[in-house]
């Protein structure tokens, strides 16, 4: 029998963490551009695109991530079309993440004072001008901390993508667990992986959302 150093157990892992931090980053990056539609759209002046916007936000939020998964993955296997699991996994969280990044963005759009509307509207702006040049520079320093609060729960989410097969860290865990039969070693490399990605992000959403009240008070 293969005897499994802690070394090799390590550097498995480390491999499969490269796409854990890779679907995070798609999903964080696609969800965010996709959440700016979805934001632009919740605080629309027209009630179509209003009424649209909440419905998103309502359906993803009020529904399992794990769900999701799996009709993105089977879903579309119903009609004949096979969905590798990277893709489904990338699909489900990209538009899980827009639906919780727009609603954070839009807490921070509507903080900001109605007189700054009536300002710039009192300039000669359009709506569109006045989202570009008054409100979204402000609303963006709000906003920050806890958008990167957020990207922690995206990372965390990703654990859940190991139901439809895609191999990311807690997948790569099982398997060297099948492999190794040291399911404490293993698991307990997995949570510190797991804590190395989230630490520094929860550390930083702290420190920036300080900053922030700092600068807040100084004003």
């Amino acid at each position: 029998m293969t005897e499994f150093t802690t070394w090799d157990i390590l550097r498995n892992l480390l491999l499969a963490a490269r796409w854990t931090v890779v679907l995070s980053l798609v999903s964080f990056i696609g969800g965010g551009l996709i959440g700016l539609l979805i934001l632009s759209s919740r605080i629309s002046k027209r009630r179509a695109p209003r009424i649209f916007a909440k419905g998103y936000i309502e359906l993803f939020q009020g529904t399992p991530l794990l769900m999701q998964l799996f009709l993105a993955f089977f879903g579309l296997g119903l009609f004949g079309v096979n969905v590798p699991a990277w893709l489904a996994a990338g699909v489900a969280l990209i538009l899980w993440s827009a639906a919780f990044l727009a609603e954070i963005w839009r807490g921070c759009v509507e903080s900001i004072a109605r007189g700054q509307w009536e300002a710039s509207a009192s300039l000669g702006m359009g709506r569109l001008q006045q989202m570009r040049h008054v409100i979204l520079p402000q609303a963006l320093r709000i906003a920050v901390p806890p958008t990167v609060g957020f990207s922690v729960q995206v990372v965390k989410g990703t654990a859940l993508t190991s139901i439809i097969g895609f191999t990311e860290l807690s997948k790569a865990g099982t398997i060297v667990t099948n492999a190794t039969f040291q399911p404490f070693t293993v698991y307990g490399l997995v949570a510190l992986i797991y804590f190395a990605l989230c630490w520094p992000l929860s550390k930083s959403s702290q420190i920036l959302e300080r900053k922030l009240n700092v600068a807040h008070r100084g004003h």
